[in-house]
Order: structure tokens, then sequence, then C-alpha cells
């Protein structure tokens, strides 16, 4: 692992942070910090082994993985962005979005990085790529929780109604 990609992509993705979120006193950023990097370090440590051996089955869960998180992002980013009415960016939405894949799930887009670091994950699964895909989990839940509290203060009771209508992150389980 390349050490001067690790420092520069840790700054790029703290400026992210900063930039999105923790500039506007939305905390939740500081959490997602960890999701990010944890799936940064996941490339780092496995982009050498991403296509060797295509067809076993560790790669085509991985490539499902990987293939899931990228339509969930894209479709909840672009509804986020067309039906949030965001004010400055598309996390800063001044309407709460509750159709399309919002209304199955609240956080697709924390979802995502989730799929992306285990796709990751699964690309090369020792031990070390194991506790960073379970530093990914719990950072994307802290994250979550963090960013409800925060829907909370900023809907009130139209947030609280839509979490009890939706799952957080797999429709009708979890």
């Amino acid at each position: 692992m390349s050490y001067f990609a690790l420092l520069i992509g840790t700054i790029l993705i703290v400026l992210f942070s900063w930039f999105l979120s923790l500039r506007y006193k939305r905390y939740h950023g500081i959490a997602r910090f960890f999701a990010f990097e944890s799936v940064f370090i996941l490339v780092l440590l496995n982009y050498k082994v991403w296509f060797i051996n295509p067809f076993s089955p560790l790669q085509l869960i991985s490539w499902i993985l990987l293939i899931l998180s990228a339509y969930v992002v894209i479709a909840g980013y672009l509804l986020l962005k067309r039906k949030g009415k965001p004010d400055s960016n598309f996390e800063n939405t001044s309407v709460l979005v509750k159709s399309g894949i919002y209304g199955y799930i609240r956080h697709p887009l924390y979802f995502s990085i989730f799929l992306l670091g285990t796709g990751i994950m699964f690309k090369d699964p020792q031990p070390v790529q194991l506790v960073l895909g379970a530093t990914n989990l719990i950072a994307v839940y802290i994250t979550a929780r963090i960013e409800e509290n925060e829907m909370i203060v900023k809907f009130g009771d139209d947030y609280r109604i839509y979490m009890k209508e939706t799952k957080m992150f797999i429709p009708y389980i979890v």
C-alpha cells in the first residue's frame, strides 16, 4: 500500500467531509469519514487482485455488491437532488424525500457505501480487510443514527413518522 496515496486520499476525504457536512454543523460527517476511509483503505489493499479469477465465487459476490452499490447511490442521489430541493449542496435538502428508493429505506446513500466497502472486501477477504469491512458497517450505522437525529431537528414529527414507515437500510428487514 502506498503511504503517499493513503495520505492524499485521507486529505481529500477530510475535505469532502468538511465541505459537505461539518461546516454546516452536521456532525454525521465525522462518522462518515470513517466509512469512506475504510473503503479507501480497502481499495488500496485490494486493487492488485481486482480482476484475478474474475469468475470465482468471491469475485462474483463482489461484483454483484459493487453493481448494486452503484445502482443504489445513483437512484438515491438523483432523487435527493431532484425532489429534496437542496439549498446549497445535495445533502442540505429543504424537503423530506419519501418517494422512490426513499419510500423503502431511509439511507440509500449510506447503504451504498456499505455495499461498496463489502464488495471491495470480498475481492480478497483477509483478516485486515474483514476488520475494515466491519469498521465500514459500524461507521455507516453510526453515521445514519447521527443523521437521523439531525433530521428530527430539521423536519420534526414528519421525520419521526417517516422512521416508523421505512427501514434504515434493507426494505422490510433492517
